[in-house]
C-alpha cells in the first residue's frame, strides 16, 4: 500500500471516530466469511458501522485525534474488526446474542470510558444511552410534580364538598 493510501485512510478512520461517540474493538479472527456477512448485517439492522481494519493504522488515526486512546493500543493486536455506534450499548447488547463467544470483545470507547477485555462485555451492555439518561431524569422530574398537582386537587374537591355540605345546612 502507498503511503499517500494509508494518509487517506488513517484520515478516514480517525473522521469517523469523531463522528460516532463510541467504539468496539472485536476480535473476528475465528469467523468464517458466512459469520462476518451474517455479522455485518446484524450490525447494519442495529445501526452500528462495522470496519475491519489493519491495526497500525487505526493506532495512527487514534494518535491524531485530541482524546488520548493509550489504553485501547494494547487491544490493537491481531484481526481487529471496529464497530462504531453513536448509542454506547448498541454493539454490546449485540455481542452477546453471540453465546459461543465469538467475536470476542478486546476493547471499546464508550460514554467517554475504556472498557478493555472481554470481560467488559456486560457493563458494556448496562450502561444507559444519553436518551435514556434524560427519560429518567424527566420522569424522576415530573414525579414530585403530580404528586403535588394530585394532592391540590384532591384537597380542592373535599373542600369544595365541605363548603356545599355548609351551604346545603338549614341555619
Amino acid at each position: 500500500m502507498r503511503k499517500e493510501d494509508k494518509g487517506i485512510i488513517i484520515g478516514q478512520l480517525a473522521d469517523t471516530v469523531k463522528q460516532y461517540g463510541h467504539f468496539y474493538l472485536v476480535d473476528t479472527t475465528a469467523m468464517d466469511a458466512a459469520a462476518t456477512s451474517d455479522l455485518r448485517r446484524k450490525c447494519f439492522k442495529a445501526g452500528i458501522k462495522m470496519v475491519v481494519v489493519k491495526n497500525s493504522l487505526l493506532h495512527k488515526a487514534l494518535l491524531s485525534l485530541d482524546v488520548d486512546y493509550s489504553p485501547l493500543f494494547g487491544a490493537l493486536k491481531g484481526t481487529t474488526s471496529v464497530l462504531f455506534s453513536e448509542v454506547a450499548n448498541a454493539p454490546a447488547k449485540l455481542l452477546k446474542e453471540y453465546k459461543d463467544g465469538v467475536p470476542t470483545l478486546k476493547a471499546a470507547y464508550a460514554e467517554e470510558g475504556f472498557y478493555v477485555g472481554a470481560d467488559q462485555l456486560e457493563a458494556l451492555a448496562t450502561i444507559k444511552s444519553k436518551n435514556e439518561v434524560i427519560a429518567d431524569i424527566i420522569a424522576l422530574l415530573q414525579s414530585p410534580a403530580k404528586n403535588v398537582i394530585s394532592a391540590l386537587q384532591s384537597g380542592g374537591n373535599t373542600i369544595h364538598g365541605v363548603l356545599q355540605t355548609l351551604a346545603e345546612r338549614p341555619e
